[in-house]
């Protein structure tokens, strides 16, 4: 069963297309990396899907319903939630309150001070590795733990499907390591994982499926073996 299904999908600011008829779809349960060039639409893809911008055209459905020109809240109340490119915490709140808003955001039916909603709130956070890190201000952590903070916010909501923004971008090798092993810990939790990222290692290493865009086109779609043997991709992303 596909959880995320996109046909024909368009996006264009003045002259420049963003997006140009792409086509694809995430299957339940799958890891599914999005690859290409900066600027190939892959951000604007997920902008698209998760309410931040209105398609020009095309369809974007969620669990077999259209969610195209849906607020961002009533998307992700369906069963989305993402994480961002840049990271986007709210500083000055301790870890804890930073997943307690991702808690509400979701529709939780407790308020905030609750002891059902902050027992739930601890948990996320003891599942991302940051449950002795509660009560720091997010502007505080380390920015490994800044990303880990934002899954942890992502995951509160209780996502079917968790569109993951160059998570691992600017980690040493060993947070890179670390935050491979959590993205399989989330598939193995049953939420399905559509991920941007240009950390090859872990692209080809955790993603059952692999498409690659270049100038808001989709111009390859596989296994990550056939992907690496793409000489599509070679040319315009890979190098040789």
């Amino acid at each position: 069963m596909n959880i995320l299904e996109i046909e024909g999908l368009c996006k264009y600011f003045g002259g420049l297309s963003a997006a140009a008829g792409v086509d694809l779809h995430v299957g339940q349960g799958e890891i599914v990396g999005l690859i290409g060039p900066n600027g190939a639409g892959k951000t604007t893809v997920f902008n698209l899907v998760s309410g931040a911008l209105v398609p020009d055209s095309g369809t974007v459905r969620f669990k077999g319903k259209s969610i195209a020109g849906l607020k961002p809240h009533e998307i992700t109340r369906m069963g989305i939630a993402r994480t961002f490119q840049a990271v986007k915490v709210f500083s000055n709140m301790s870890a804890l309150n930073n997943v307690l808003l991702g808690y509400l955001f979701g529709g939780a039916e407790q308020s905030a001070a609750t002891d059902a909603a902050r027992r739930e709130t601890e948990e996320v956070l003891a599942f991302v590795g940051l449950k002795e890190m509660k009560e720091t201000r997010a502007q505080d952590l380390i920015l490994a733990s800044q990303k880990r903070l934002e899954v942890a916010r992502a995951l509160a909501t209780r996502p079917a499907l968790l569109l993951l923004d160059e998570v691992m971008a600017g980690l040493t090798p060993t947070e890179v390591a670390s935050s491979m092993e959590l993205v399989k810990k989330i598939r193995d939790k049953g939420v399905t994982v559509f991920m941007i990222e240009h950390v090859m290692k872990a692209i080809m290493s955790i993603c059952d499926r692999i498409i690659v865009l270049h100038h808001g086109e989709k111009i390859a779609e596989g296994t990550p073996q056939e992907i690496v043997q793409n000489r599509t991709v070679i040319e315009v992303y890979l190098g040789e």
